[in-house]
């Protein structure tokens, strides 16, 4: 793998997108779905450790007088912009949560690299899509935001994850951030914990084509629950704007394809469900594993429109930027399942205090308004 490669591997850490730091935040204490979940014994330290050296990356990547503080993953925004998720009349055996009855939220979805840097959008990485529901009542899994009116899905341009435990995911963070991260997928000395499947994973993922992130197909890679089975979930464009890109060489050309986009037409997606219908095949605590389409096709719950707009005024960006997205805004029938999403919650929110910290801003959740337009209210 050459240098280029090894950089985009090391920032796909999408786990970790998101105050205090160190010690202060605590490992949730809950017992695993039944019949869906098993946690390792070795999992909370390992979260806490990974919860630590995120938080020392941060605030070495961003001293004082070095702001604003990113993301320690998915630094990079392409933007935020305005949408309408609009639930379709579902089967039943798929009413619950969001998608219990037809209805239409406001919503803000951020696109990204996963980058921990922010880098130009011509060298390969996972490109992400985090949409914010807005306006979603009842009591939300976080007990800080329990509340709150907002729901968040969280996907990548790759079906699967490199990494599939807490405790692995702890070891290519202290490869990672001691430059060594090949050492991890194939460790010279000691073939025996080499990682062959996760490094052909991650070059997949840089390997992806993407031109304009309305263009992109998304997936959860880690399961969520519905109800009481496990699904995954996909937002795969409804329509294919052919043309209306610049080229593919330009340090943002992400962001001006999707503006150029969005000035001459409106932007689609096709939101969809999976359900688990087998336990082995289909693993709720192996990200790396691939849930087959032809034994579970995906099932189309929820359309996603995107209308022309402008996204990149300054406020805008600012608001954007101060956004926290984490699987773990959502009602209770959907929370996430399976150690990496175990991760997220801790990780998530230890970082997206420490940066709204460090760059002395509040954290609160938009709320649905006339045009939910950003304000200085709500950031």
């Amino acid at each position: 793998m050459n240098t280029r490669v090894l950089t985009s591997i090391a920032g796909l850490a999408f786990v970790s997108v998101f105050g205090a730091c160190g010690n202060s935040t605590p490992i949730p204490s809950h017992t695993a779905t039944f019949g869906l979940e098993t946690i390792p014994d070795d999992e909370p330290k390992a979260i806490q450790e990974v919860s630590e050296l995120l938080s020392g990356f941060i605030n070495r990547t961003y001293p004082p007088g070095t702001r604003p503080a990113k993301r320690d993953a998915h630094a990079k925004s392409h933007g935020c912009v305005r949408a309408e998720f609009e639930v379709l009349s579902n089967p039943e055996n798929l009413q619950f949560g969001v998608f219990k009855e037809p209805k239409k939220y406001d919503a803000w979805i951020r696109y990204s690299n996963g980058n921990p840097i922010p880098q130009s959008d011509t060298i390969g990485d996972g490109r992400g899509m985090a949409i914010k529901l807005m306006g979603v009542p009842g009591k939300k899994i976080m007990a800080a935001e329990i509340d709150e009116q907002t729901q968040d899905f969280l996907m990548i341009s790759y079906p699967v994850f490199f990494v599939n435990s807490a405790s692995n995911y702890l070891d290519f963070t202290k490869k990672q951030q001691h430059g060594d991260v090949l050492n991890y997928f194939i460790g010279i000395r000691n073939p025996e914990s080499w990682h062959l499947k996760g490094a052909e994973i991650a070059r997949a993922i840089t390997k992806v084509v993407s031109v304009n992130p309305l263009e992109t197909r998304y997936w959860s890679m880690a399961p969520y629950l519905l109800g009481e089975k496990a699904i995954k979930f996909s937002a795969k464009p409804c329509e294919i704007h052919k043309g209306l890109y610049k080229n593919t060489g330009e340090y943002n050309f992400l962001a001006d394809n999707m503006q150029l986009n969005l000035e001459q037409g409106e932007g689609c997606f096709d939101f969809m469900l999976q359900l688990q219908t087998n336990a082995k095949s289909m693993p709720v605590e192996d990200p790396m594993v691939k849930w087959s389409e032809e034994a579970s096709p995906f099932i189309t719950v929820a359309r996603i429109r995107i209308p022309s707009q402008a996204f990149r005024s300054e406020e805008q960006l600012s608001f954007c930027e101060n956004l926290s997205y984490t699987p773990w805004h959502a009602l209770p029938e959907s929370r996430p399942l399976g150690g990496i999403n175990r991760m997220r919650r801790v990780v998530y929110e230890t970082i997206s205090k420490l940066r709204h910290k460090l760059n002395g801003v509040q954290r609160v959740e938009p709320v649905a308004g006339p045009d939910f337009l950003p304000s200085g209210s709500r950031q």
